[in-house]
């Protein structure tokens, strides 16, 4: 039971006034900061604070003891790697859109650069790691996002509201084929259009959603979406793809998770996001980085359909993101304010705890005890006795818990190679 020192990363899409906020520091800070990286990514791992005041690399800790650290059935699992990472997430502006690989693209695709010689941290790398990236991402504010292939009616129905000339042979084309092998036809189309007839095209699709903004029209906000895509990334084929994800609002508790293959891109907003402890990401474009389409055509998922909000399944006090990825499960409590009521965590296996409102006071079964703070995390080693939580103070306060996942259904994501295999890369994203 030990706090945790965490590091920044000052990607440019990232706000200077959040995670300064967060943590107690003077705002605005001198730089844009993206992400608060909580765990043991070998990138920027964690300092544990240790009673004594001395820090210690979290990655180190759990490289020396994977069974005191993680427990033997994640150990047995994982090796010697804490499977997830815990974040808050900060976008002032929109990320690249991407999507991630399944276990065994990863561990194929990996294999396959091996082979080529490609170092791991050159720009056109796919898969740094062998692993699997799925993700989760649960809203702190209002956070905007797209994700996933809309509705092909629903799609077909938006393309004829901002209809120009040289948009109806690719709205018929959808329209003729309203499936998810329409959308992939229809999105390989546009993402392989040539820079000339991408560069006649765009232009007539954003004039039309500027007529359809002016006329209050019904698609008012994805249409705002594509403008504010395409004053910055102005002959980006991913402008176009934007016209075919769901365009999602989310409020505080509320989540989405993010499988393999699924297509998104955040917009704005902050948020705690926790996925698989890997680097594999497979961009679609709004972005200078490496863009390989054959790839990611292999990689993405064209199901169609509206993206599921998750707003967590009530255990007691705490609501568990329920998913089916083995590397993490997501959960969170809240107290309002006056509201003293204790809740008990079992370690079992790894977690990290985070405060993001209030005060948190956790007293451990050997009679420690330690407040958390508003912007503060911790480590329960899996060795660790269980803990008990509940408000410092009385303002409202608010927890979140990650720990492995529990899904039975999910498959091995891991296998010898890949608990060997060190992760090196960090992507312009992050991880």
């Amino acid at each position: 039971m030990e706090l945790l020192r965490n590091a920044v990363r000052p990607y440019a899409w990232g706000s200077r006034t959040t995670i300064p906020e967060l943590l107690g520091r003077p705002v605005p800070a001198p730089h844009p900061e993206a992400e608060l990286w909580m765990g043991a990514h070998p990138g920027d791992p964690s300092r544990v604070v240790g009673a004594d005041g001395v820090e210690r690399s979290l990655l180190d800790l759990v490289t020396a003891d994977p069974v005191g650290q993680l427990g033997d059935r994640c150990a047995r699992r994982w090796g010697d790697r804490l499977p997830f990472l815990l974040k808050i997430l900060a976008a002032e502006e929109p990320l690249s859109m991407q999507a991630h690989p399944s276990a065994e693209q990863a561990a194929e695709g990996y294999a396959r650069e091996e082979a080529a010689g490609i170092p791991r941290d050159a720009p056109n790398r796919n898969y740094p790691d062998p692993t699997a990236k799925p993700e989760l991402v649960c809203a702190l504010t209002e956070f905007h996002a797209l994700a996933g292939f809309r509705d092909p009616d629903r799609t077909v129905k938006l393309l004829r509201a901002v209809e120009t000339p040289g948009l109806t042979k690719y709205t018929e084309l959808l329209a003729g084929q309203p499936d998810p092998d329409g959308m992939r036809a229809l999105f390989t189309t546009w993402i392989t259009l040539p820079q000339p007839a991408l560069d006649e095209l765009l232009p007539e699709v954003l004039e039309a959603c500027v007529r359809h903004v002016k006329d209050r029209g019904e698609f008012d906000l994805e249409c705002r979406t594509v403008l504010e895509l395409g004053e910055t990334h102005p002959r980006d084929a991913g402008v176009l793809a934007a016209l075919l994800l769901n365009r999602l609002t989310l409020h505080a508790g509320e989540a989405i998770y993010l499988p393999a293959g699924n297509l998104h891109l955040y917009l704005h907003g902050t948020a705690v996001e926790i996925l698989a402890n890997s680097d594999n990401i497979l961009r679609c474009g709004l972005t200078p980085k490496h863009v390989d389409v054959p790839e990611l055509l292999r990689v993405v998922n064209f199901a169609c359909g509206d993206m599921p909000v998750l707003r967590g399944h009530a255990e007691g006090r705490m609501a568990v993101y329920r998913t089916d990825a083995p590397e993490f499960e997501l959960s969170r409590a809240e107290w309002a304010a006056g509201e003293r009521d204790e809740l008990t965590l079992s370690c079992a296996g790894p977690q990290i705890l985070l405060c993001t409102a209030g005060e948190l006071l956790v007293c451990a079964e050997d009679g420690r005890e330690l407040v958390l703070r508003r912007g503060e995390s911790m480590w329960l080693a899996a060795a660790d006795p269980a803990v008990r939580v509940c408000p410092a103070g009385g303002e409202p306060a608010c927890l979140f818990r990650a720990t492995p996942g529990v899904s039975e259904r999910a498959s091995e994501r891991f296998n010898a190679a890949a608990r060997r295999t060190p992760l090196t890369s960090v992507s312009e994203e992050g991880v």
